[in-house]
């Protein structure tokens, strides 16, 4: 990182290094207690502007905020959701000819071809810079459709 040197923190006095995004303006380093202090003062400061001294006071304040609670009942109740995977579950298939299906000692060749899209897949998503299913397939159909 050329130009990002380290300071010291605003509140442990400890040197650190600020993220290169926002190296400029960072003050404090990241432990979980500075970080505390950070927003504090960030409160502080915010408050002491003369617009917003008395953001939070008075009847038309209190009012406002009583119609967005009635508006998003259970707010602070709400669990978040969960994340959803990027590509569609597997159906397990049965095999319909168990006289090839048991071929003990040897590799399948569909084991073997799993192995081989797994690769193709992991190739495209870094040649295109994506993960997303979408993409990948749309970026194979392409390959597969220009001639050589």
């Amino acid at each position: 990182m050329i130009g990002i040197t380290r300071r010291k923190c605003c509140h442990c006095e400890e040197l650190f290094l600020p993220d290169a995004r926002n190296f400029k303006r960072q003050r404090y380093c990241d432990k979980p207690v500075c970080r505390k202090a950070s927003k504090a003062d960030s409160q502080r400061r915010w408050l002491q502007q003369p617009k917003n001294r008395d953001y939070f006071r008075g009847s038309v304040h209190v009012q406002r905020v009583q119609r967005w609670r009635e508006a998003h009942p259970g707010y602070w109740r709400r669990l978040k959701a969960r994340p959803v995977a990027l590509q569609d579950p597997l159906i397990e298939q049965v095999p319909v000819n168990k006289q090839n299906s048991d071929i003990s000692g040897k590799a399948a060749l569909q084991d073997l071809l799993i192995i081989q899209q797994a690769v193709m897949i992991g190739l495209i998503a870094q040649l295109t810079g994506s993960t997303l299913q979408d993409d990948i397939a749309l970026a194979a159909r392409r390959m597969q459709q220009s001639k050589p």
